[in-house]
């Protein structure tokens, strides 16, 4: 572009092109960033264009619209309208097709780019099987091991202990002190906690059946029903 021309080429070029009506605003903002125009030369410019019957100028009130001589353009009949309006509908559709293609197409990118690559499945594979491969061997050593006790070695041992101090000391001596007392409570211990484990679970099975249905947190459901967990009341669940 030379200075002569003030970018009038360039503007002419353009107002053929899109053959519509613009504002020198209008050629100014859709031409600056690639041509680097400025508005003043762009005025001029179009003020020249017009004189020079190069393009059309119309007024409404204060606004100036510029565009392209219509007489350099053949004359169109209605059956060529006809085609250029289906034509523009079939491009239209065609472009809402892409523009929803390209949309599904960003979502799988996305989805691709926040999952983990092969060398990372493969890598965190490997630590899951390390993993695995230790608590195999810690099962292996529990099952192995010769020092279990089962409940009914347990009760055995009770009732010997019993029977030994009973033999030692008479069972009047052993009631004064409470031994035969506190063997029975370690015995209903057992049973409590197990009573006490199983009603948990129950209870805990039924809430959760409650809490598919209910709209709010669970915090909320135990405050609305008044009930207090062990956490609640900061009690543990002893081992038996």
């Amino acid at each position: 572009m030379s200075k002569k021309d003030n970018g009038a080429s360039i503007i002419l070029a353009y107002l053929n092109e899109k053959n519509r009506p613009y504002s020198a605003q209008d050629v100014f903002c859709n031409l600056q960033k690639q041509h680097g125009l400025g508005k003043t030369a762009v005025v001029k410019a179009m003020e020249q264009l017009a004189q020079e019957g190069k393009i059309k100028e119309k007024t409404y009130g204060k606004q100036k619209i510029y565009f392209a001589d219509q007489s350099q353009f053949k004359d169109v009949n209605d059956a060529d309208l006809k085609a250029m309006n289906k034509q523009i509908s079939e491009l239209t559709a065609e472009v809402q097709t892409l523009t929803q293609s390209c949309r599904q197409l960003d979502t799988e990118l996305k989805e691709l780019n926040s999952s983990l690559t092969t060398e990372e499945m493969m890598a965190e594979i490997q630590e899951l099987k390390a993993e695995c491969s230790g608590y195999r061997e810690r099962l292996e050593k529990i099952k192995s091991a010769t020092n279990h006790v089962t409940p009914e070695e347990k009760e055995k041992v009770f009732t010997t202990l019993k029977h030994q101090l009973i033999s030692y000391f008479g069972s009047a001596f052993l009631v004064q002190c409470g031994v035969c007392c506190n063997l029975q409570v370690y015995k209903e211990r057992d049973v409590y906690v197990k009573e006490w484990k199983k009603r948990k679970r129950l209870a805990s099975d039924m809430m959760n059946t409650i809490l598919e249905g209910y709209p709010k947190s669970k915090k909320e459901f135990l405050e609305e029903v008044g009930v207090e967990t062990d956490e609640d009341c900061k009690v543990v669940l002893p081992t038996t």
